[in-house]
C-alpha cells in the first residue's frame, strides 16, 4: 500500500488525485494540505507526494521532499529556469516524475508527434494549438511547450529562439524555421491540444481532448506507484519513462 500525500487538496486536481487514489487497491492518502497546513508534518505520514498547485510552491516543496527523502510526482506546470534546474539537482538525490501531462493518451500523442515530424520530414508548416479553461494562469501549456519542444528538437530547432507565440500585426511570412505556439482560454475545457503539420496539398493534425481531470490524477498515481515498484531512489523521470515509452 503505497502512502500518498496530496497538495493542493482543494483545487480541482487535487480533488482528482484524491477520487482517483481512493479507487486504487495499491494507493491510499494517507494526508492532504491546502494553503496554511503543515507540509512537514504531513510528509511524516506518506510515502509519496503528488503535487498540481503552482511554482510558487515548488521551492519548498522540493526542499522537504529531499529532507525527508520521499518520491515527488510534480504536474505543476509554469516553472522559470532556475526552478527547473532546482528539480534537476533535487534528482539527484530523490526520484522526481515531472511531466507537463500524466494521460496515458497525451503521452501517446508526445510519441506520435515526434515519429510523425520523422516521418514527414521537411516541408511541413508546424503548429501547436491548445484550449483551456478561463482559470489557467499560465500559457502555453506545458503539454503544448512539450508537444513544440519534441518538434524543435526533430528538426534540430530551438524552443527559445524558433518558437513564435501567437501572431499579430505585420509580422512576415512564415519561416521555415518556424513553430507557431498558440493559446486559447474560456469555459472549462479541461484541455486540448493539435499539433498541425500543414505541407502543400495536404494537412496532417494529430489531436487530444481531455473531458476530465481523472485522466490525469490516475497517470500521476500510477508514476507515484511505478517508482515505487522499480525501488528507484533517484533520478529524473516523466510519463514517457512510466509507460514504457522512451526509445
Amino acid at each position: 500500500m503505497l502512502n500518498i500525500l496530496v497538495t493542493g487538496c482543494r483545487g480541482r486536481m487535487g480533488k482528482a488525485v484524491t477520487a482517483a487514489a481512493s479507487d486504487d487497491a495499491d494507493a491510499r492518502i494517507a494526508a492532504s494540505i491546502d494553503l496554511g497546513d503543515s507540509l512537514n508534518e504531513a510528509l511524516e505520514k506518506c510515502d509519496a507526494v503528488i503535487d498540481f498547485t503552482l511554482p510558487t510552491f515548488t521551492n519548498e516543496l522540493i526542499e522537504a521532499c529531499v529532507e525527508k527523502r520521499k518520491i515527488l510526482v510534480m504536474g505543476t506546470t509554469g516553472h522559470d529556469e532556475n526552478q527547473l534546474q532546482m528539480i534537476e539537482t533535487a534528482s539527484q538525490e530523490i526520484p522526481i516524475v515531472h511531466a507537463p501531462n500524466y494521460s496515458v493518451g497525451v503521452n501517446t500523442l508526445f510519441w506520435l508527434t515526434q515519429k510523425t515530424a520523422e516521418i514527414l520530414g521537411d516541408g511541413f508548416d508546424l503548429e501547436v494549438v491548445e484550449m483551456h479553461h478561463r482559470h489557467k494562469k499560465d500559457s502555453p501549456s506545458g503539454t503544448a511547450r512539450r508537444l513544440a519542444e519534441i518538434l524543435a528538437e526533430v528538426k534540430q530547432l530551438s524552443y527559445r529562439d524558433d518558437c513564435r507565440h501567437g501572431r499579430h500585426g505585420d509580422v512576415g511570412a512564415r519561416t521555415d524555421s518556424e513553430i507557431g505556439v498558440h493559446a486559447i482560454r474560456g469555459g472549462d475545457v479541461v484541455g486540448d491540444h493539435t499539433v498541425i503539420y500543414a505541407g502543400d496539398g495536404e494537412r496532417v493534425e494529430l489531436t487530444h481532448k481531455a473531458s476530465s481531470r481523472l485522466t490525469f490524477a490516475h497517470g500521476a498515481v500510477r508514476a507515484a506507484k511505478w517508482v515505487a515498484a522499480e525501488g528507484l531512489e533517484k533520478g529524473l523521470f516523466d510519463m514517457q519513462d512510466v509507460l514504457g515509452l522512451r526509445s
